[in-house]
């Protein structure tokens, strides 16, 4: 059973966000300030028109008084969420339901990350007390399980898998290296992405996404409000977000090809959405590519390829952006970065500048008549993940 929606009943009308990277020079609040002057730039409207804040960061904040001591917010309610790597989407989320409930008229969701002078490297991080049956690898030894699994599966050679693998990241690479809020802006050969150092199993270097900082901001109102603040909103036509039972790496049946959480989560969103070809309606997908071989298999997963043939579309270049579905037009994780709480909102941030046909000439995907995007984040690893999946349109209906 799927929830039951909340298609086109709100609205982005502004948004923001910050170059992602290893941003020294500013602190969690310079990044909130910077991200959110550019979504009220957007709307047309200062912070006095907000009536809520949802704030989403793992580790860059306690409460709310993180985004109201940088914005100086006049007594405003302000939520602070997390949701692992979901976390933005989390409070993209939230802020939605509370326009839809018609508890507020105008909101603000903020997602921020500070990683590259906390500690927190992306590949440890500390565990909370448990019954000790939870896993102690890092995240790059974790989700390397996918790609020995996977090949396992379907008769997928290593090489073979290998080539997808690197095909993928070289892809996410040169998008990202036509996007100046990148953290990585260059193309890196395929050769080069073969052969680099490994992390863990197949996972070389360019197969983990960047550690970085950013933050990214939207603005939310009720779709028939939406033309006040203007000419070209973005309609929310699916939230959707699961949690599994955290049971995969305990359990004899679960066999590392597949994300059940993210399954669940794209077939209640098209369900909301009223999306049953995704292949053929979206006009492009941000997807979690935390390490490449999780892209794969969120190809599948999402519906994008029959299972077992993400490797032979992948070659094929049907994710690439001019291909029948363009995949992380910005970079993705891979190339644009990884700050945490922010990475949900950037991947709605990507859809806002494409389906508004506000993206630069030389990334800027054709319509072809599809009207929607998609943005998948997952929080979490194999057997054991949250999944956030939205759909976006520029039109109502």
């Amino acid at each position: 059973m799927s929830s039951h929606g909340i298609k086109d009943q709100v609205a982005i009308v502004g948004m923001g966000c910050t170059r992602f990277g290893e941003r020294w020079e500013s602190s969690t609040s310079d990044l909130v300030v910077d991200a959110t002057t550019d979504a009220f730039k957007s709307a047309n409207i200062d912070k006095a028109a907000i009536d809520a804040y949802w704030l989403g960061t793992m580790n860059s904040g306690f409460s709310g008084m993180t985004l109201s001591a940088a914005l100086k917010i006049d007594y405003k309610p302000v939520t602070r969420v997390e949701n692992f790597c979901a976390t933005g989407s989390e409070a993209f989320r939230n802020a939605c339901y509370a326009v839809a409930s018609g508890a507020y008229d105008i909101v603000m969701a903020v997602g921020v990350e500070k990683l590259k002078d906390s500690g927190y490297s992306g590949l440890t991080r500390a565990n909370p007390p448990s019954d000790g049956t939870g896993t102690t690898l890092t995240a790059p030894a974790r989700f390397s399980m996918l790609a020995p699994a996977y090949c396992e599966k379907y008769g997928v050679s290593q090489d073979e898998f290998k080539a997808a693998m690197t095909h993928a990241a070289w892809k996410n690479h040169y998008n990202g290296a036509r996007n100046e809020r990148a953290q990585f802006q260059a193309e890196v050969p395929e050769a080069t992405i073969a052969a680099s150092a490994r992390v863990a199993g197949d996972l070389g270097i360019f197969d983990c996404s960047g550690v970085s900082d950013g933050a990214a901001a939207a603005i939310i109102v009720r779709a028939e409000d939406a033309h006040k603040y203007t000419d070209n909103p973005l309609y929310v036509k699916a939230l959707a977000f699961a949690a599994g039972p955290g049971s995969g790496p305990i359990d004899p049946e679960y066999d590392y090809t597949t994300f059940e959480e993210v399954v669940r989560s794209a077939r209640d969103a098209y369900a909301q959405a009223g999306i049953t070809s995704p292949g053929d309606e979206l006009m492009m997908a941000e997807v979690h590519d935390c390490f490449t071989p999780t892209e794969l298999v969120l190809m599948e997963d999402l519906g994008f390829s029959p299972r077992g043939q993400a490797c032979t579309d992948t070659m094929a270049d049907r994710f690439t952006l001019r291909g029948d579905l363009p995949v992380n037009p910005d970079g993705g994780l891979k190339s644009f970065g990884h700050p945490i709480g922010a990475s949900g909102l950037r991947m709605l941030f990507e859809c806002w500048l494409q389906l508004r046909g506000e993206a630069p000439d030389h990334r800027q995907i054709p319509l072809k008549g599809k009207r929607y995007g998609l943005t998948h984040n997952l929080g979490g690893g194999p057997g054991e993940c949250v999944s956030f999946v939205s759909v976006v349109g520029a039109e109502k209906g």
